[in-house]
């Protein structure tokens, strides 16, 4: 089996069954299924795509994503999903690293092509077409098995790229494999069926929603609520209730503006599932108390298709637990020497399953350093109680969470480091009400230089994506280091920053 042929069971069972739903659009299995075949046959005759090649979709949430997916899946090949809020310059190494010579996108991305084309001479660029609804019926429903390439389970499906403490994003090889196992484990522990219909509020790039978002609804002959925009609240909520979305999966702050936007129950989902960042039990309690809607944590990681985690649907659910492992998943908490240790004893969260990555892109020393004896080594410090819930208490890996995606200092450092005039330069993160980080910068200047807040801003904005811009750059004198040198980030966290 693999996503190709386990999609198109769902074809096969649910031609003309509401697939998709975007806005007052909808498609159906058999026009998704229509349009990446369309698409796949364009792959391989304008760019002669082969087996085993990558192919960078850079889109925003729209429909157009999901026939893309499933058409290089068809292929043979390799799909790489791209942050639609990255800058060109970043972009293109993720293009460099993962050796992508076609990028699918629209006409909208598709502007900063010269600038990729031009680090990159052999990129070469398949633009969508906008999607409308009832464009396949009467069409036939699996009739192109001939270009479909045999595909095992064990054939590399997904390059996910996720920052690393060096600042330099690896891409996590995940295989058909990996991705239909935590399909099948979120499927369980869910309880997942034929009825529902999944709402997409958070980027498609995100493995969190390639896995829950599309391929389990897809895949057990669900639905998708593609929502067009998460601002304000109350319109992405209209969204879900004219399209009687039955599972949301969001991050602590969307949660937080539905208890204060001016709403009322009774609403259609029958859960909502937390994710990407730590849920504030009062977040939890306020919004249980309003909407009467379980409402559980979890946690993932990419490495691992994501899910590892979650607060059982029926049960004991602890607040500030990610819960018990999923179905099929092992999770231990290990001393550095391998050790596994007993509860409440602090340690690194590991992971073993078969969603586990195969391993890093062309980088395997930055995969054995998170590979042991068959653990992945999440890097996410933390216990596990006498029940077996799992806490998180700390991260290893110096790593801030904005709107639920990775933002790390050393990326940003290594920016503000090429500013004219800086010294030295440390990136923390602050709590933040709406987006539950913000990234706050510390520079000093080299003598006889000044520097101003706003100047440093705007040339990190030009670099980097806009989430990672610092939300405050804050001058002083010099950092505080040790004995060693080293830059001491526990003092710049105690210094009272208002974001």
């Amino acid at each position: 089996m693999n996503l190709v042929g386990a999609f198109a069971a769902s074809v096969s069972k649910h031609p003309d069954k509401h697939a998709l739903f975007w806005g007052d659009t909808h498609f159906t299995y058999r026009d998704l299924w229509a349009r990446s075949e369309r698409i796949s046959l364009e792959l391989q005759e304008q760019f002669e795509l082969k087996s085993g090649d990558r192919v960078g979709i850079w889109l925003r949430n729209c429909p157009e994503f999901i026939p893309s997916l499933f058409a290089i899946l068809r292929c043979g090949a390799v799909v790489v999903p791209i942050n639609n809020f990255l800058k060109p310059d970043e972009v293109n190494y993720i293009l460099g690293d993962a050796g992508i010579d076609v990028l699918v996108t629209d006409s909208e991305i598709g502007v900063h092509f010269p600038v990729l084309k031009a680090a990159r001479p052999t990129l070469q660029l398949y633009q969508t077409v906008a999607m409308t609804s009832a464009s396949s019926k009467g069409e036939s429903v699996l009739d192109s098995k001939e270009h479909q390439a045999e595909i095992t389970e064990s054939r590399l499906a997904v390059l996910i790229y996720t920052s690393g403490t060096t600042g330099r994003p690896k891409g996590a090889m995940l295989s058909h494999g990996n991705l239909l196992h935590n399909v099948e484990s979120c499927r369980i522990v869910l309880r997942t069926v034929e009825e529902d219909r999944i709402a997409v509020l958070l980027p498609l790039f995100h493995s969190y929603m390639l896995t829950v978002g599309v391929l389990l609804p897809l895949l057990v002959g669900g639905s998708i609520v593609l929502v067009k925009s998460i601002n304000p609240v109350r319109s992405a909520l209209q969204e879900l209730l004219s399209h009687e979305a039955t599972l949301l999966p969001g991050i602590p702050q969307f949660y937080r503006s539905m208890v204060q936007a001016p709403i009322q129950p009774p609403l259609p989902l029958r859960l909502c599932i937390s994710g990407s960042a730590p849920l504030p039990g009062q977040v939890l309690q306020d919004f249980e108390a309003k909407f009467g809607i379980p409402l559980i944590e979890g946690y993932g990681l990419s490495e691992a298709s994501p899910v590892v985690t979650k607060n059982p649907l029926n049960g004991t659910r602890k607040p500030g637990s990610i819960g018990l492992p999923i179905p099929n998943v092992e999770v231990t908490i290990q001393d550095e020497t391998g050790r596994h240790l007993e509860p409440d004893q602090i340690g690194e969260l590991c992971v073993r399953g078969g969603n586990v990555m195969l391993g890093y892109w062309n980088q395997p020393e930055e995969t054995a350093k998170v590979m042991r004896d068959g653990w992945l080594l999440t890097g996410d410090i933390g216990y596990r109680d006498v029940d077996g819930y799992f806490f998180i208490t700390d991260r290893k890996k110096d790593m801030l969470l904005v709107n639920g995606i990775n933002v790390y200092p050393r990326e940003i450092e290594e920016i503000l480091y090429q500013f004219p005039g800086v010294k030295e330069a440390a990136v923390i993160g602050k709590p933040d009400i709406r987006r539950g980080e913000q990234p706050i910068a510390f520079v000093a200047a080299n003598d006889g230089a000044s520097l101003e807040e706003k100047a440093v801003q705007q040339f990190v904005r030009k670099k980097l994506a806009d989430y990672k811009v610092p939300r405050k750059v804050i001058i002083v004198p010099a950092l505080p280091r040790n004995a060693t040198g080293k830059i001491l980030k526990t003092a710049l966290r105690q210094v009272r920053v208002s974001v």
